[in-house]
């Protein structure tokens, strides 16, 4: 006779409510009274692992609104489990912080790296803050402002420099009048003979190794 379950039974009758074998002296675990072998009993009611969609028989875990072996529970892309950082969950999948954000965080304008915390958002795109900077020089814009050049953020100066506006003279940007000659741009006043430094006129100059002279300098120079 076998006492269980508060009951007494033969023990041919003391079966597994679902694959009928003797439980005999085996375990056997109860389900609304009745009595089922381990297998069966874990194969009907134990959580399942949202990996391998086995029986959890033992330590879980409870996230994403699943349960999982400890062992199944990582990386949807690398497959490391997680550590202290934890995780971040991207359509249901759990993912380690380092593919999350290389998969799916906005990419840098600048060095293309996935940004993850504060940025800059600037022509059309996102900026990691160091790297928001003249595409030329690499110095950050001073009070914010900046050019923008084929959708590159410039200096001042380099980007009147991409656009072939600096004075040949001073090789500061030209924003008004300018006198174009020896296929350079000059400020007018920036204009001058290359030996009496005085202003010279668009078309009133001769040149010599690619510097303007004025007419008396030339002829004491050169003539």
């Amino acid at each position: 006779v076998i006492t269980a379950l508060g009951k007494t039974w033969h023990p041919e009758h003391f079966t597994c409510t679902h694959c009928t074998q003797e439980l005999g002296t085996r375990n056997f675990f109860e389900r609304d009274g009745h009595p089922y072998c381990e297998p069966d009993y874990h194969n009907l009611f134990s959580p399942r692992c949202a990996y391998c969609n086995g029986p959890i028989l033992d330590k879980c875990v409870t996230a994403l609104e699943k349960t999982w072996h400890t062992e199944h529970f990582f990386c949807a892309q690398c497959g490391k489990q997680f550590g202290e950082e934890g995780f971040h969950e991207r359509e249901g999948k759990p993912y380690c912080r380092d593919d999350y954000f290389d998969m799916f965080a906005p990419k840098c304008g600048g060095c293309n790296r996935p940004i993850m915390e504060n940025y800059v958002s600037a022509l059309s795109s996102q900026w990691h803050a160091d790297c928001f900077v003249c595409r030329d020089c690499r110095q950050p814009f001073h009070g914010g402002s900046f050019f923008d050049h084929e959708g590159l953020p410039y200096c001042e100066t380099h980007y009147h420099a991409k656009r072939g506006s600096l004075c040949a003279g001073c090789h500061k940007p030209i924003t008004g009048r300018c006198i174009t000659a020896m296929f350079r741009k000059f400020h007018p006043e920036h204009f001058v003979c290359a030996f009496c430094l005085k202003q010279l006129n668009k078309g009133t100059f001769k040149e010599q190794n690619d510097k303007p002279y004025c007419h008396a300098c030339f002829e004491k120079l050169f003539g």
